[in-house]
């Protein structure tokens, strides 16, 4: 099979198509033929070395595949072979044309929604849900969605205003903030004007910090009393910088998410049925072939891309 490499930490062209062996899967593993693998931009920060955490080199990448099952390991249902499932690897072997996926972080595809939509939402669409669910929005309040064009952030939009907040939505650039207001957002804000607290028109209630670094410490203090601030995600390379004083001293809270593997899944599956009704939409906003993986990196890492970035192996769903 073709595999995308990683053999040592730095740009994006260290990223190498290689052929290699197809995996063979174990107990409680499904082999799945990738149609599609979902690239995340911690996965951009981990190949260069500056990410949450440092595999083992050589590795293979990526968490998040979708595709069918074409052999399963003991202690898995033989009648799973042939369907449409997405799933985790557990953080390595997502950019390749056969992947194991582990049957706890397994899920069938719902009928009606596209295999794309459905790798789209697996990840994202289980962290939006969880934040928003830490966060515990209540109707009529007013919520701040830093990266709102983002993969988390352009779901976490439309589950806020489908809970009856009124969303603020951070962008960066023209584009983006179209695409924010397009997916529901009340206001829409462009976060690359240093002024954009100014725009706001008063407090917030409660915000999504996908980002830190300094636009999570701005949007920290735009927070009215009894406000939560709900830091998730380093899109700027590192977490806001807060702490319980800063936060007692204002009168908010911090939130700081968290839940077990059966809440995992419960919102993973919320997320998928939610898709396949229509009440979520997932944006893809570029696909790239499994050898241009470093091109995906490239688009990711410059701030280009919009929503969600998929590689994609030229497998077609029989």
């Amino acid at each position: 099979m073709r595999a995308v490499w990683l053999r040592e930490f730095g740009a994006p062209a260290t990223l190498r198509l290689e052929e290699t062996p197809e995996p063979v899967p174990g107990p409680e593993t499904a082999l799945v033929e990738v149609v599609y693998a979902n690239i995340t931009f911690v996965e951009t920060q981990i190949r260069s070395g500056n990410g949450p955490f440092h595999p083992q080199l050589p590795t293979i990448p990526g968490n998040g595949v979708g595709g069918v099952v074409r052999a399963v390991g003991t202690g898995l249902d033989p009648s799973l072979v042939g369907s449409r499932v997405v799933g985790s690897t557990g953080g390595a072997g997502g950019y390749a044309e056969f992947a194991l996926v582990p049957a706890d972080v397994l899920y069938r595809v719902p009928d009606g929604l596209a295999l794309d939509a459905a790798v789209a939402v697996l990840a994202d669409g289980r962290t939006a849900s969880l934040v928003l669910s830490a966060a515990a929005v209540r109707l009529g309040e007013r919520v701040l969605v830093e990266a709102a064009a983002g993969g988390v952030g352009s779901l976490l939009t439309q589950l806020a205003k489908a809970a009856g907040a009124t969303v603020v939505a951070l962008a960066g650039g023209d584009r983006k903030t179209k695409l924010a207001a397009e997916l529901g957002a009340d206001l829409a804000i462009d976060y690359l004007d240093p002024q954009w607290p100014r725009q706001l028109g008063g407090p917030v209630d409660v915000v999504f910090d996908g980002v830190g670094g300094a636009v999570g410490r701005t949007a920290f203090e735009q927070l009215a009393r009894g406000g939560r601030m709900v830091s998730y995600g380093l899109a700027s390379g590192q977490w806001t910088a807060l702490s319980e004083d800063d936060a007692a001293a204002r009168g908010v809270s911090i939130v700081r998410p968290s839940a077990g593997p059966q809440d995992m899944r419960r919102f993973t599956e919320s997320a998928l049925a939610a898709a396949a009704a229509g009440r979520l939409r997932p944006v893809i906003g570029q696909r790239f072939p499994l050898e241009r993986a470093a091109d995906a990196h490239t688009v990711i890492e410059s701030r280009q891309a919009l929503g969600k970035t998929l590689l994609t192996t030229g497998k077609a769903v029989q």
